[in-house]
């Protein structure tokens, strides 16, 4: 069934769409800005150590950049106990396959950190068929100091550092979402350059790009609840929201 919608001539959708273009052509040159901030934001040494658990055994940090002189974590949703990754941490780890040669050719490596231990992130993997680096921050600070995993007494308090705001700690989780980037000088010196949370993950997300152009948007109801993991999809496709 077709959805309520505006249908006009040829001439009045070029006259519409001429005049979103202008709409994203803005958008196209804040992003531009944005870009040019974001790589003028100063940095910040990372003096603490981290070793994590990896499938060629413990690794500090400096030695998780495998050569390169750039590092993008995700922190990837997936708990001590957990028995499944978050299902939107998978929705975008499901993008990262395409981008890791383009990466790893422009100095840049992409991996995810968890809480969990390895075992359990190596189950969950092969479970999803990915093959990007995947360590585990396991009993090290890591992804509590980049505020995206809470202890139970800190969710028993008031508030948590979420997104770089205080956030009710009844709406925060044991884990939560975010990326974070580092550079590494000729020296061995590591600085932190960047982190982004929440929707700012967004446009890592090449389907929600493709949905957004496509006639029905995202077609959801409350965000993000026609994700699944992969493997949970019904063999029928979606028809509306």
């Amino acid at each position: 069934m077709r959805p309520d919608h505006a249908v006009v001539s040829r001439e009045e959708w070029l006259k519409a769409r001429k005049s979103l273009l202008a709409l994203e052509k803005e958008h196209t040159h804040l992003r531009d800005r944005i870009n040019a901030e974001r790589q003028a934001l100063p940095w910040v040494r990372m003096d603490k150590s981290y070793v994590f658990e990896t499938l060629a055994g413990p690794k500090t940090l400096p030695e998780l950049f495998d050569g390169r002189s750039q590092l993008v974590v995700y922190h990837f949703m997936l708990g001590e106990n957990w028995e499944a990754g978050c299902p939107s941490c998978s929705f975008l780890a499901d993008h990262f396959a395409g981008m890791l040669p383009h990466l790893n050719h422009h100095d840049v490596t992409l991996i995810a950190a968890s809480n969990a231990p390895l075992a359990k992130i190596e189950a969950y993997r092969k479970r999803m068929g990915w093959h990007f680096p995947w360590v585990s921050a396991w009993g090290n600070d890591f992804n509590r100091d980049f505020h995206v995993s809470f202890t139970p007494a800190e969710l028993a308090g008031d508030k948590v550092i979420y997104n770089f705001s205080e956030i009710d700690s009844g709406d925060a989780y044991e884990e939560l979402p975010g990326l974070s980037a580092f550079y590494k000088d000729e020296d061995g010196t590591v600085y932190h350059t960047y982190s982004t949370y929440a929707r700012g993950l967004e446009e890592l997300v090449g389907t929600f790009m493709l949905l957004d152009r496509a006639p029905k948007g995202r077609n959801e109801g409350t965000i993000m609840d026609f994700v699944r993991r992969h493997d949970e999809y019904e063999e029928a496709p979606r028809q509306s929201a």
